[in-house]
């Protein structure tokens, strides 16, 4: 891994390259997307059935073929063994848990001259998710984005998974069955996002399209914001672990992996102000890389967008956290507490030496669905919430329609907007008896 020291004049140099996730690429993936996108507006499940048969290595393949039964998720479910099972749907239940608490509240209440105002809350009514099917298959990914939707009262679910040569992942369709997936078709890409957001003949239109994907979806997702709502456009994944020097190098360097192990533009960076404690880890990973099953993957990752970083002490630390607004931030210190008021960016933190990020990414309950590519600065995790609107309530009494009839003539006025003083200073006014 490559490794840097914050004291060196090349650092923020260095520093900015390794935190730069703009592709040279993008403006190529954007044309194309945009040519399946209205492609499969103007042919649909047509245009569907052939990106599948071409891109997913399906050939042949029939539409019937592309939509998975209940009958099916029910039985992949019932055929895992029993612990696999019950790891399933343990953690749904935590997942379940945690977005019950994330759950909006209606409000309302009579300000002092009897208005009454607030909102209420209504789920939306249908949600696609899409699930990755590529390099690997994330039943994890199916539970996390479809569990808060439930809990929030989405009436449908639809879920969207490639199939590369046919073959459907025993998991995932367990992890459907699980979740309450109302449908599920196997298609992925541009063309599946496109399906969700416009609708064919036998794909529903949905309202939120949720979940992550390579950059050919993430592109599709931006394109289509705005016909339908998404909570975030996905980058490759990334983990920063700051760390005291306390800790075991073995457990960091086995950190750095399961990030790394995504695909090959993961990002995965350790900070610490223990140059030992540095040394110590770059060891592990040379000792440990080579026993890992994903270990080609793991090594192009680490070599093109891993770093070991030295920095003067915790404080600066945070300042780099601040700067990259992790996905992922482990907080590998005897006090992760401490630490807490300095951060203001970051997806999600994992406190402590015994709290690895892959807890997050199962089971422990808050969502793995998380702002990539230092959009944390502005986004926050997938919850309930995603998946609820608030409707404002406004109820004039007759001395509150008095008090703010003056207050919008003047605004109105101010902006040249004659019809909306008009309509507010008539509220004003004593009803018409006759």
């Amino acid at each position: 891994m490559r490794r840097l020291n914050t004291t060196a004049a090349a650092f923020q140099t260095e520093f900015a390259v390794l935190i730069d996730r703009d592709s040279p690429a993008q403006t190529e993936i954007d044309a194309r997307v945009a040519e399946i996108i209205a492609d499969v507006r103007r042919r649909g499940d047509e245009a569907v059935l052939e990106y599948t048969r071409e891109l997913d290595r399906r050939p042949g393949v029939e539409f019937d073929a592309l939509e998975i039964p209940q009958a099916r998720m029910a039985r992949a479910r019932a055929n895992l063994n029993t612990d696999d099972r019950q790891a399933l749907e343990a953690a749904a239940e935590r997942i379940a848990a945690f977005a019950e608490s994330q759950k909006i509240a209606p409000v309302r209440y009579r300000d002092d001259d009897g208005n009454e105002l607030g909102q209420i809350v209504r789920p939306i009514e249908r949600a696609g998710v899409y699930a990755p099917g590529g390099k690997a298959a994330y039943p994890s990914s199916v539970l996390m984005n479809t569990v808060p939707a439930k809990v929030a009262g989405v009436s449908e679910v639809v879920l969207v998974s490639p199939a590369p040569e046919g073959g459907v992942n025993e998991w995932v369709l367990a992890a459907a069955a699980v979740a309450g997936v109302d449908r599920f078709f196997t298609i992925g890409g541009a063309q599946a996002v496109a399906a969700l957001a416009y609708g064919t003949a036998r794909i529903p239109e949905v309202d939120k399209i949720v979940g992550p994907g390579n950059a050919y979806v993430a592109s599709a997702k931006r394109q289509v914001f705005g016909r339908v709502g998404i909570e975030s456009v996905a980058g490759p994944s990334e983990v920063l672990i700051v760390a005291d020097g306390t800790g075991n190098p073995e457990w960091a360097a086995l950190d750095l992996f399961a990030q790394a192990e995504h695909d090959e533009m993961a990002r995965a960076i350790l900070v610490s102000p223990d140059a030992d404690y540095l040394a110590a880890v770059d060891a592990a990973v040379e000792r440990l890389i080579d026993e890992q099953p994903r270990a080609a993957i793991i090594r192009a990752a680490l070599d093109q967008h891993g770093a070991l970083i030295l920095c003067v002490d915790l404080d600066e630390a945070l300042g780099l956290v601040n700067a990259i607004a992790p996905e992922h931030l482990e907080l590998a210190v005897d006090d992760p507490e401490s630490l807490l008021d300095g951060i203001r960016h970051a997806g999600a933190i994992f406190m402590g030496h015994r709290t690895p990020e892959a807890f997050g990414d199962y089971c422990a309950g808050p969502n793995h669905v998380l702002p990539t590519g230092r959009t944390a600065r502005f986004s926050s995790a997938l919850g309930a919430y995603d998946f609820q609107k608030r409707i404002s309530l406004v109820a004039a009494s007759e001395a509150g329609a008095r008090r703010l009839a003056p207050i919008a003539v003047r605004l109105a006025e101010g902006e040249g907007l004659y019809a909306h003083a008009a309509s507010a200073a008539a509220r004003a006014e004593e009803p018409d008896t006759d």
